[in-house]
């Protein structure tokens, strides 16, 4: 089955355990539509900007590098296996810019993400890269809550 709606899917992944529900909807989505997906990590280098750069700052970054690395490849691995046509990326910046402006560059018809469902004070203080994404992306975006503690 091929749809017109969906042609390119961006899903983002952070790694976490709660985003793994975004990925398999968006792995879902593309089957359905037989659409081509894109899959990203960024690294935060953001949070580092204020940290001096030291043999410290060096370890993390290459800890996230390769943690994105090993995260992307393992989605690749399944959804190849699932006759899914897919790309990864690993992008450095702040993710809401770099997610935005990638699905800008390469004609994204859809941004998958998920969410740690944080809000009161933890966003306040935080943000929250899916709404960020949401509320500045000129691209259709689907967030995907997290499973609580409850639902397990």
């Amino acid at each position: 089955m091929s749809s017109e709606l969906y042609k390119k899917i961006l899903i983002t992944t952070d790694g976490s355990e709660p985003n793994k529900k975004a990925v398999s909807y968006g792995i879902e989505l593309a089957k359905l539509s037989g659409a081509k997906v894109n899959v990203v990590y960024v690294v935060d280098t953001a949070a580092f900007a204020s940290i001096p750069m030291d043999t410290g700052w060096e370890m993390m970054y290459e800890l996230l590098q390769k943690e994105g690395a090993e995260v992307t490849q393992k989605i690749v691995e399944d959804a190849k296996a699932s006759g899914i046509d897919i790309e990864e990326s690993l992008l450095e910046g702040h993710p809401s810019h770099e997610i935005i402006e990638f699905a800008q560059n390469n004609d994204i018809d859809l941004i998958v993400l998920g969410t740690l469902g944080k809000g009161g004070l933890d966003r306040f203080l935080l943000g929250s890269v899916a709404e960020k994404v949401t509320r500045n992306s000129n691209v259709p975006v689907l967030v995907v809550r997290g499973s609580s503690k409850k639902e397990k």
